[in-house]
């Protein structure tokens, strides 16, 4: 399993103890409401992830407003969530996998591509009426001795781009809402607007309207309409801070299409030098910030 999963298969394999489920729900206006939400109830065995302090680093090795972790911390990170080679992550959030797809872009990342996003969240497991628990999640049995779980990392750096590679890319692709591409309005960051050069596709048209996810097909000939010429390996997607860029990347990967790149940084630290142009509109009309 290596992109997206549905709440039964993962139910069947619920209780085998190579597979590991981590929850990732977390919420930008409140920090520790994903937390609460874990603590109140989530799927058997789950442990829980925060965006802000496990999946981003503010001492990371990239900018913006969620800078990639080190890899020192991703690889201490993984060990302490009992990720071996052989472990099956199976990765949710509250319903359409924003959060959860930047822990599999991670996993990926570090070279473990045993990790699968829960199609629909957690939202479809409790739709389908499965089990859930509250509090911490119980420890998993082990055998005797057993030794705890090494975290074999392979970094991949060929997945990103840095700031300074940006406006090389053959397509730069912005994830976020058309309105903040656009610069109509900009919750987050103090600049509106998007990169010169960048078209748009929310992250949220990978959804059908149940909230789970296009077909493989569908999502394929959608992407390759947006690649065109370019082959998806070479393609680069950003948006405010390389959360959700990650799930324009699951679903490339989904469909069965080469990964494409994410520039980590996005818009949160594009738009924090005042040197760098700044485009406005659907019409690339390039501007500077004052």
């Amino acid at each position: 399993m290596s992109t997206v999963i549905g709440a039964r298969a993962l139910h069947g394999n619920l209780h085998d103890p190579a597979w590991r489920v981590l929850d990732c729900r977390y919420d930008l206006a409140d920090k520790d409401a994903g937390r609460r939400a874990y603590l109140r109830a989530h799927i058997p065995g789950a442990a829980h992830v925060r965006l802000d302090t496990d999946l981003s680093d503010s001492r990371g090795e990239t900018g913006g407003r969620h800078p990639l972790p080190s890899r020192q911390r991703l690889s201490a990170l993984f060990s302490e969530l009992g990720i071996a080679a052989e472990t099956q992550v199976v990765a949710y959030d509250a319903d359409d996998g924003a959060f959860a797809a930047r822990l599999w872009w991670l996993l990926r990342y570090a070279g473990h591509a045993r990790v699968a996003v829960l199609d629909g969240g957690l939202q479809s497991w409790r739709r389908a009426a499965f089990p859930v628990e509250t509090g911490e999640a119980r420890p998993r049995d082990k055998r005797q001795g057993e030794p705890p779980a090494a975290f074999q990392a392979r970094f991949n750096d060929a997945m990103l781009v840095d700031r300074a590679q940006v406006p090389q890319s053959a397509l730069l692709v912005d994830s976020r809402e058309p309105e903040r591409y656009r610069g109509e309005r900009e919750p987050l960051d103090p600049v509106a607007g998007h990169i010169p050069g960048a078209v748009n596709r929310h992250w949220k048209k990978n959804l059908a309207a149940t909230g789970e996810f296009k077909p493989p097909p569908v999502l394929a000939a959608e992407l390759r309409r947006l690649f065109a010429a370019v082959p998806p390996q070479e393609a680069v997607f950003y948006c405010g801070s390389g959360v959700t860029a990650c799930h324009n990347l699951l679903a490339a990967a989904y469909a069965g299409l080469p990964l494409p790149r994410l520039y980590p940084g996005s818009w949160s630290e594009w738009c924090a030098d005042p040197n760098r142009p700044v485009a406005v509109g659907d019409h690339e009309v390039t501007t500077k910030k004052p």
